[in-house]
């Protein structure tokens, strides 16, 4: 997608500078139109230009705000880009992480959201850590998840879930259950989460199961107010208004190397307009 790494810079002036600046706004990707416009606000005491707005997504991949995420606070991923030049982001989940039907490596979904946020977050070095792991479900996940917060120490886990519990019928009670006590360890442990949602597969649009796991986990997200990307509804909408466009691979249920773009753009517009909500304390034993 032709994103250039970027320059670093010294000193955690320059770096709370640029982030009270926080990005620069270049398209997420090179071409565009009619790109989102939500209109963030500066979290760090610093006022915002008065004509900032969310980075626009690329034309293939652009969809109404409505349709992707609704802002909301990362205070301790926040504070650790005001405070050091490296981040690290632990990216989990299953087959969507891992990148199956993709084309190489380097087009995963994490891949390719690496690229974008060290193009956007100016002085900033940006590592992801791709642990997906195709089929598995979240009760599995959570036990990963626990494992490589203790190792890797991130600060920030991007969780993708909910579309193996779903073909595995796992009862919609339980997966919720289970992201919601692992969302409230990470809380425990000053990590902020985002919560990826299900694909959009047109096979499973009537799947009654699929829909009540989808559903379990946006609740799950708005109770515990952590970060929710609705991957379903950003595809459904491309789906429904690109026909000639296609984000899956010949299996017609993983995603293929515009799908993962796609993915990425949209976790990355979801991450950057909640790094403008209002300065929040991050959380503390």
């Amino acid at each position: 997608m032709g994103f250039g790494m970027a320059r670093k810079t010294t000193g955690g002036s320059a770096r709370a500078g640029a982030l009270a600046a926080l990005v620069c706004f270049a398209p997420l990707a090179q071409a565009q139109d009619a790109p989102s416009s939500v209109a963030p606000v500066a979290h760090s005491g610093a006022a915002a230009p008065p004509a900032m707005v969310a980075p626009p997504l690329s034309a293939s991949c652009d969809v109404p705000a409505s349709d992707l995420a609704g802002p909301i606070a990362l205070p301790n991923f926040t504070a650790a880009l005001q405070k050091r030049e490296t981040v690290t982001i632990l990216a989990i989940g299953s087959s969507s992480t891992a990148g199956t039907g993709s084309s190489n490596a380097a087009k995963t979904y994490p891949s390719q959201l690496e690229a974008i946020l060290e193009n956007t977050f100016k002085g900033e070095d940006v590592i992801i850590i791709n642990r997906g792991l195709p089929g598995e479900v979240a009760e599995s996940t959570a036990e990963r998840i626990k494992s490589e917060v203790a190792l890797k120490k991130p600060d920030l886990v991007l969780w993708q879930t909910g579309t193996n519990d779903a073909l595995a019928r796992v009862p919609a009670s339980d997966f919720a259950a289970t992201v919601r006590s692992t969302v409230q360890w990470l809380k425990d442990n000053q990590t902020d989460v985002v919560l990826v949602g299900l694909q959009y597969a047109p096979r499973l649009v009537r799947d009654s199961n699929y829909a009540e796991i989808r559903d379990a986990l946006k609740r799950v997200a708005a109770e515990e107010n952590v970060l929710y990307v609705s991957r379903y509804d950003a595809m459904r909408f491309i789906a429904q208004t690109r026909a000639n466009l296609h984000l899956m691979a010949q299996d017609g249920f993983h995603l293929n190397d515009l799908g993962y773009q796609c993915m990425a753009e949209h976790v990355a517009h979801a991450l950057i307009v909640s790094l403008f909500m209002k300065k929040v304390r991050p959380t503390e034993n």
